[in-house]
């Protein structure tokens, strides 16, 4: 696996830093210095992937999460942008902020937390979102929550694409239903699918670890 060159994993931290700054949501020096560390650590060991490998669309090497910032998802979305389109989300799913992390998620209790080697999971589009879980489970990795895609939407937009968008299904609501961000009239929409249902253009996001 290529590894990042030193200084480029903090650029990239310090740039997704400013887009949440840029909208009103600045993290404390204190969290990126800890979050700088962490990533620090990992980079030391050769944990953080080289950003410019491969698809950089497919691949994230980390994402910086701002809870505050992510909720409610509603006015999140209306702040997320796509070809300088704002995103909605769908008239179905008014109840999204009831939809809360999974057990095996694990959810970090710090507002500001890190997402770490995040797939938008293309390879997932035509099948099931319980069958995409069940492999991601058996790769030790979990799928994303409704607040890691919105903060995934955010500091990286260019990752969601016709025919390649994602379920969040690490966030549910006891139902069949699977939260997932998909494009609509040319701007990022947030709404749901069923857990057992494929969609050809519709994978399944996830994560390796989370900091």
């Amino acid at each position: 696996m290529p590894v990042a060159p030193a200084g480029l994993v903090r650029a990239e931290l310090d740039r997704q830093a400013t887009v949440w700054a840029e909208r009103g949501h600045p993290v404390s020096s204190d969290h990126l210095a800890a979050l700088q560390s962490v990533l620090g650590t990992m980079e030391g060991r050769g944990s953080i992937e080289d950003p410019a490998d491969g698809d950089t669309r497919e691949h994230v090497p980390f994402v910086l999460v701002v809870q505050s910032a992510v909720r409610p998802a509603g006015e999140a979305m209306a702040t997320t942008e796509l070809g300088g389109r704002h995103g909605s989300v769908n008239q179905h799913a008014g109840d999204i902020d009831e939809f809360q992390p999974i057990e095996s998620v694990g959810v970090p209790e710090s507002d500001v937390y890190l997402v770490i080697d995040v797939e938008r999971g293309s390879e997932f589009c035509g099948t099931t979102p319980e069958s995409a879980v069940a492999t991601l489970a058996g790769r030790g990795r979990t799928p994303l929550t409704v607040a890691e895609g919105l903060a995934l939407l955010t500091v990286r937009p260019d990752v969601l694409e016709k025919n390649r968008c994602f379920s969040l299904a690490g966030s549910r609501l006891g139902d069949r239903r699977v939260p997932a961000i998909w494009i609509s009239k040319r701007a990022p929409h947030l709404g749901w699918c069923f857990a057992g249902t494929p969609h050809s253009w519709l994978g399944v996001a996830s994560a390796a670890t989370r900091r």
